[in-house]
């Protein structure tokens, strides 16, 4: 089953009509991966329309005459790009002014500098022999962001090496 031609095209220039769209973006298993670069570059967008397919997706000439920008997921099918969009929403979102309680957080998110995040810890220092690093209740800003930047690096390397080939750390 694929989407029709007319009702698609039909909203997509109804919207057009009232708003100027920097992007629309089909969510489809074949387009380009989702990644942290691509969400921040959304982020910085004013209006942007997300289509979704369904079962085998919509016709192409959709794609080819109205969509500007297609986005996967990730290398697997699911049966329609809602999911795809929500993830999409979120990732990029989460990194509007305003929306987290600490807008520099987000720069500190794993993939903004192509490693994963380093480990993070909570309350109480010890719990059943479990110790935080004394390195984090040091005090000393510079020694303990090196640590963290060591941690994302070690972390990296162990749990995503495939972030760290096209990298020189």
């Amino acid at each position: 089953m694929v989407m029709m031609i007319e009702p698609v095209a039909r909203c997509i220039e109804s919207l057009q009509e009232k708003t100027k769209y920097e992007e629309i973006i089909y969510l489809s298993p074949d387009g380009e991966l989702l990644t942290q670069k691509i969400a921040n570059r959304f982020s910085c967008l004013n209006n942007i329309i997300l289509l979704c397919g369904h079962y085998k997706g919509i016709d192409e000439r959709i794609r080819t005459h109205l969509i500007t920008k297609e986005i996967s997921i990730g290398n697997y099918v699911i049966s329609g790009g809602e999911l795809a969009a929500a993830i999409l929403t979120d990732a990029v979102i989460r990194l509007l002014p305003g929306v987290l309680n600490d807008e520099t957080s987000a720069l500190s998110d794993s993939f903004q500098d192509d490693l994963i995040s380093p480990p993070a810890y909570t309350r109480p220092f010890d719990f059943r022999g479990w110790k935080v690093p004394d390195i984090l209740l040091s005090g000393n800003d510079k020694e303990i962001a090196n640590w963290k930047h060591e941690q994302s690096i070690q972390r990296t390397q162990q749990r995503r090496p495939d972030l760290l080939e096209d990298t020189s750390l």
